[in-house]
């Protein structure tokens, strides 16, 4: 049965009549009116660069956990890593890349047994397709050689924004952000660049992060994302930039 509208009191406000219903609408669903919280403001430069220095001194060379051995398979390796985990794609791509790792090998092994290698991974049919047709057009527009080029990069088959990030970050060493759900989460939490979008974010941090961190940020948030500052319950008693961080409330240990 639907919540009845709660009746218009004179000289009533219409903004007051509309909270006073949401309220009500709450109360029928047995369920507390949602509060608004406030995003606490961005760390300023010099907190921001503290958070950085701190992330060098732990790990000062981090590395993509996707297994590669060129920039060819580390594009497909991306590729493929879209909806999956990386201990997954690796799983399924040490066979495959043992003996396809050049776009003319790729080729030369089909689409149908690029599925074979690549079915434990979801979505794995519509990626097989994208991995052989990037590597048809590879060798036919670029002479087998992936494209040190944002744009060239997405014009391949399953090559979208975040993927060139991270051929550009990766194989050519460029100062280049790549925004996943664990880097998007880190950067909304502390905060450092907030965003309600991964371009938002991106944009935000290309524009804070000290150039002397550029080239290894993004690997940086995306682990500390992964292994500390988790979704459900970041493990704020052995976090690194506990002090910097404006995250409230802070979890306790386990």
């Amino acid at each position: 049965m639907p919540a009845k509208k709660p009746p218009v009191k004179p000289g009533r406000s219409k903004a007051a009549t509309a909270k006073a219903a949401t309220k009500s609408v709450a109360k029928v669903a047995g369920k507390p009116a949602a509060k608004r919280t406030k995003q606490p403001k961005p760390l300023p430069p010099e907190a921001v660069f503290e958070v950085f220095r701190r992330f060098e001194a732990i790990e000062p060379e981090p590395k993509g956990e996707l297994e590669h051995v060129n920039p060819f398979t580390l594009l497909v390796a991306v590729v493929l890593s879209a909806q999956a985990t990386d201990a997954g794609v690796n799983k399924a791509t040490r066979a495959l890349f043992k003996i396809a790792d050049t776009p003319e090998k790729m080729v030369a092994l089909g689409e149908e047994a690029i599925r074979d290698y690549v079915k434990t991974i979801g979505l794995y049919r519509t990626k097989a397709k994208n991995v052989f047709l990037l590597s048809q057009q590879l060798i036919a527009e670029h002479g087998s050689v992936v494209p040190q080029d944002r744009d060239a990069l997405e014009k391949l088959p399953g090559v979208g924004r975040k993927t060139a990030n991270v051929v550009l970050n990766m194989a050519f060493g460029e100062h280049t952000i790549a925004v996943d759900t664990h880097l998007f989460r880190v950067s909304n939490r502390v905060p450092l660049a907030p965003g309600k979008t991964p371009l938002a974010v991106e944009l935000g941090l290309l524009k804070i992060v000290p150039p002397r961190f550029g080239r290894h940020a993004h690997h940086w948030l995306i682990l500390h994302g992964r292994y500390i500052c988790k979704a459900r319950k970041p493990e704020c008693w052995r976090c690194p930039i506990n002090d910097l961080c404006r995250f409230e409330p802070k979890t306790k240990g386990p």
